[in-house]
């Protein structure tokens, strides 16, 4: 394959404004594949990053940026997403914990910009968090003040369940991206009038993407998947989760990458990315981690380096053979909308017929 360019679907997502995007992303998230993470106070890596060939850039305030640069991080990237299309794909931002002290500033400072296609939020432990920055989000991009909801009080956050369908863990500011220096301090709400609410198909919501990395988190996966329609994606955050958990290898979290993938699904969500591989050297070890990553049900997979993602893509596009498989299934459902069997023996419902949609959408960008 040559270097990696931005799915059409992502680059589509992009030609508007972050509410555009965040629709874009909607429709076609199930074909987005390399997730690209960059430390909010490096504005020249983010540009780089913005036409390194990922499908979305996030762009992150949290593990990637010294508590010194946290207010700068911020500020560069509110200057980012003031223009209605940062660059030629989506942008979202990793903003810091939900319990500390920082989450809430950045979502007022986030929230109302234009340029904005999503939010990662991390270490989510339960709906009530989704619902309490859902709020707060809309409040900011409405002009008005947040409420504070009290723990446990469901009735004022809107009505939970499914509208439509980084580094999770990874190593903070070591590695290649290390510090940086000045940008223009970020709109407010006294700058002047709240711009329009975008994001319709969220209910006025940024796209919204728990980070699960926690054992509280996965086991109320389900319940933090289906929290809000806002909702689009949850992804694992290994690193946290390796160390709560105690497990040294990849066979101690086989149960919560299924249990994140299983969980996604049933909340009619897009199959999550997998989290990020931390060597960034070691290509043949990430090509393998993808394959047992596609085998387990993730698609695609969030990176913190460039040259990481053309080793994803490979590894997550559909092969000839699966190509030429998903257009027989597609042409025999068009001939006849029962469930049916091929001539080979397969069988062929709803769900197979869907998945062979996708495989096709996915071929679009290139077979291996």
């Amino acid at each position: 394959m040559n270097a990696p360019q931005p799915s059409p679907v992502a680059a589509e997502a992009a030609g508007g404004s972050g509410a555009a995007a965040g629709a874009g992303a909607a429709a076609g998230q199930d074909t987005y594949l390399t997730w690209l993470y960059v430390p909010g106070d490096r504005p020249a890596v983010v540009a780089k990053a913005l036409r390194s060939g990922a499908d979305v850039v996030l762009v992150d305030l949290e593990d990637a940026v010294a508590p010194e640069r946290k207010a700068y991080a911020l500020a560069a990237t509110a200057e980012l997403l003031a223009e209605p299309r940062p660059g030629p794909v989506p942008v979202h931002v990793r903003v810091n914990a939900l319990a500390g002290p920082l989450a809430a500033g950045e979502l007022r400072t986030l929230a109302p910009l234009p340029g904005l296609a999503g939010l990662r939020l991390p270490k989510t432990g339960g709906r009530e968090e989704v619902l309490r920055v859902a709020t707060a989000a809309l409040a900011a991009r409405a002009g008005a003040p947040a409420p504070v909801p009290a723990p446990g009080d469901r009735t004022r956050h809107g009505t939970p369940g499914r509208g439509a369908a980084g580094p999770d863990g990874a190593p903070g500011s070591a590695g290649p991206y290390p510090g940086s220096a000045g940008a223009r301090a970020p709109a407010t709400a006294d700058d002047g009038p709240a711009p329009p609410l975008g994001h319709s198909a969220t209910g006025g919501v940024p796209p919204l993407y728990p980070l699960l990395e926690s054992a509280l988190g996965i086991e109320r996966a389900y319940e933090i998947a289906a929290a809000h329609p806002a909702v689009r994606g949850i992804a694992l955050g290994e690193a946290d989760l390796r160390a709560e958990l105690g497990v040294a290898d990849d066979a101690g979290l086989a149960w919560p990458r299924s249990r994140a993938v299983v969980a996604a699904r049933a909340a009619g969500l897009a199959p999550p990315a997998q989290s990020v591989y931390p060597d960034v050297a070691d290509l043949d070890g990430l090509a393998r981690s993808c394959a047992a990553g596609r085998a387990l049900g993730f698609l695609g997979r969030t990176a913190i380096h460039p040259r990481q993602l053309p080793v994803i893509e490979r590894a997550f596009l559909p092969t000839r053979q699966e190509a030429e498989r998903a257009e027989e299934v597609v042409a025999a459902a068009a001939a006849d909308g029962g469930a049916l069997a091929l001539p080979d023996g397969r069988f062929v419902d709803a769900a197979v017929v869907a998945e062979a949609h996708r495989t096709l959408r996915l071929a679009r960008r290139g077979t291996v």
